[in-house]
């Protein structure tokens, strides 16, 4: 059996709240079904391979953000793998950092990746707490559950669907009701905690779409943190 690949990309500039550790549960989730799977770091010295199997980034600040953008630009192997299908989780500034562009804290307009059909500008104010929301896409029948802390308000255009409407929360915007979205392989959410550990559901979803149809793991204690979580109020 061939070994998965895994980009963890940018975690030098996009790891924001742990999110490489989405890489790592990936990882993991294989390995306890007996496939062979190893996590690739790539990070601003290195160009973006596009012949891994799947892909993660993570959150940042502005800074690190317009870092982040520049490369995936000027090294555009996420796009090609995207393009033939390779799954894309992109959390927080990842969702901005995909989109047509966004706009920073100074107002400064940051022209973007273009995998997602979406636009991010402030918000009169930050987003914190914790979120729930009900996934609204084929092959998740879970509730999601995050932290979000973000400035950024995403508006999706016609191209992109939501991910999930929020129940507890704010998500892409304040009043909006949608967290996330979904456009051809790429799968985006405001999702902190890290993410997939948090929601297996949706990382098994993502892996099944490279390795096909996987058996369910019974993993008590990873029950127990959903519950934890799903029974968390909101906190501003």
């Amino acid at each position: 059996m061939s070994t998965v690949r895994i980009g963890l990309v940018l975690p030098d500039v996009m790891g924001t709240y742990g999110d490489g550790g989405n890489a790592v549960v990936l990882r993991k989730r294989l390995q306890l079904r007996g496939i062979p799977a190893e996590i690739v770091e790539i990070t601003l010295s290195d160009p973006v391979p596009d012949s891994l199997d799947l892909y993660t980034l993570g959150g940042a600040e502005d800074y690190a953000q317009r870092l982040a953008t520049k490369h995936l630009l000027t090294h555009q192997g996420l796009q090609r793998a995207a393009g033939r299908g390779a799954p894309v989780l992109a959390i927080c500034a990842a969702i901005q950092v995909l989109g047509h562009w966004y706009e920073t804290s100074a107002g400064e307009r940051v022209e973007g990746v273009g995998l997602l059909d979406v636009t991010t500008s402030p918000q009169e104010k930050r987003t914190i707490g914790e979120v729930v929301s009900t996934p609204l896409v084929d092959g998740l029948s879970q509730q999601l559950t995050g932290f979000e802390n973000h400035r950024g308000g995403t508006v999706l255009g016609p191209e992109a669907r939501p991910l999930a409407a929020v129940v507890k929360g704010a998500g892409n915007r304040e009043g909006d009701g949608y967290d996330g979205a979904v456009q051809g392989s790429v799968v985006a959410t405001y999702l902190h905690g890290p993410c997939l550990a948090r929601n297996p559901e949706l990382a098994d979803l993502l892996l099944s779409r490279v390795v096909g149809p996987l058996e369910p793991l019974e993993l008590p204690e990873v029950e127990q943190l959903r519950r934890e979580r799903l029974a968390a109020p909101r906190r501003m």
